[in-house]
């Protein structure tokens, strides 16, 4: 097959952020099919005009310069969005393809995936990687009615103009289902673990422990990933501030960029924790990443408690169990559960930081528990979560999507 794989924000493993669309990408070449990936250069050089064109492991890639950041206003990341959707549709309909793969956020991915497909008279899958609008009308990023009314007409134009959808999670099926898209047209495919890519040896971590004085050989308890709103970290910093009574040796590291990085400084400097007991590095590449849970004694998921975020499937989740790593996250739903039945972890309540940091404090010196702990989560990224088996899991979507064309 030619895919025509559309992602606004692709990432390979030298850059900052999720490499899902990489790793399944190059499985898919891998497997023989011919893989187009159009995407935006987020952060373009000066004198960057236009489209470019590089191969990252077998995938052509299609790069538009689009400056974006987790920072920029809401008016700003909007004009972004639609810069990118309108030229991407064009460079997806010159294209063709066999079949046309979107995936969001955002949600205006629909856009040129709807037009490269009729274009084309060829299928579109769709994947829905969080439940947009509902999530941004739920943390009151998208506030206007009309602003509200045009999101949620894209989405069910999206759903409509599917020849088939990827959900990944079972909440965010069940919110497809909810917007009266049949089961059937539905597979869910989470969120995948390279195990390979970060089982990395224990000098790895230790490299990046000698590093810190103020670290050494403490418990480390880390987040990595984007400080947004819907992140919630502010979560993490109050569990610090009721740790440092109870343990001042453990170590929070919140690691990653985002628009809520400065009131994060803020508030841990006025819990005084900022360079106590909590201490702020900077984003690393993907390629980092596997060294810095290396050195992990627990690694954190957070979100922002509101409704609608049990269904995600987060990055971090995902590169604590490819990793081997004990997780700890602050919200329910289905990797709740599986925290529960599997035991490779701890569910943290969402509302009291102070019942939180009691809990991360009965464990994170028994080593005992975090070597089990580890092992399982390790286990479970191999057995339930392989890249391998996604991407097999992916093709034969899109496989299916062009033999009923």
């Amino acid at each position: 097959m030619k895919i025509i794989y559309l992602h606004q924000y692709f990432t390979t493993p030298t850059m900052h952020g999720g490499t899902r669309s990489y790793e399944l990408a190059r499985r898919l070449v891998g497997m023989g099919h011919e893989v187009h990936l159009v995407t935006s250069d987020t952060e373009p050089t000066q004198d960057a005009k236009g489209w470019r064109e590089t191969n990252e492991s077998g995938i052509h890639v299609h790069w538009l310069p689009v400056p974006y950041s987790n920072s920029m206003s809401y008016a700003d990341r909007m004009r972004a969005f639609s810069h990118f959707a309108l030229n991407s549709a064009h460079r997806a309909m010159r294209l063709s393809g066999d079949v046309v793969f979107a995936t969001s956020t955002p949600l205006t991915i629909a856009v040129p995936g709807i037009l490269a497909s009729r274009w084309n008279n060829k299928p579109m899958v769709f994947e829905v990687r969080d439940l947009w609008p509902a999530l941004p009308i739920a943390v009151g990023a998208l506030k206007s009615r009309p602003a509200i009314l045009a999101a949620q007409l894209l989405e069910r134009a999206a759903y409509a103009g599917a020849a088939h959808i990827v959900a990944l999670s079972p909440g965010m099926k069940a919110g497809v289902e909810a917007a009266g898209v049949s089961p059937e047209k539905i597979t869910v495919i989470p969120n995948l673990c390279d195990p390979e890519r970060f089982h990395v040896p224990a000098s790895a971590g230790a490299r990046f422990r000698s590093k810190y004085p103020w670290l050494g050989d403490r418990p480390m308890v880390l987040y990595a990933g984007t400080l947004g709103l819907v992140n919630g970290v502010d979560y993490l910093v109050r569990v610090a501030a009721d740790m440092l009574d109870r343990d001042p040796e453990v170590r929070f590291v919140i690691m990653g960029h985002g628009r809520e990085e400065q009131a994060l400084h803020g508030l841990a400097d006025r819990l005084g924790v900022r360079d106590r007991n909590l201490f702020f590095l900077p984003s690393v590449p993907k390629a980092e990443i596997p060294s810095v849970l290396s050195a992990a004694t627990i690694a954190t998921s957070l979100f922002t408690d509101v409704p609608g975020m049990q269904d995600n499937s987060a990055n971090k989740f995902f590169d604590a169990l490819a990793a081997s790593r004990p997780l700890a996250l602050n919200y329910g739903g289905w990797q709740a559960e599986l925290i529960e039945r599997e035991r490779f972890g701890l569910c943290l309540p969402p509302k009291d930081t102070a019942a939180a940091s009691e809990l991360l404090e009965s464990r994170v010196r028994d080593s005992r528990w975090l070597t089990e702990a580890g092992a399982r989560a390790g286990r479970l990224g191999r057995e339930r979560f392989s890249a391998d088996s996604a991407a097999h899991r992916l093709a034969e979507v899109l496989q299916r999507a062009v033999a009923s064309a």
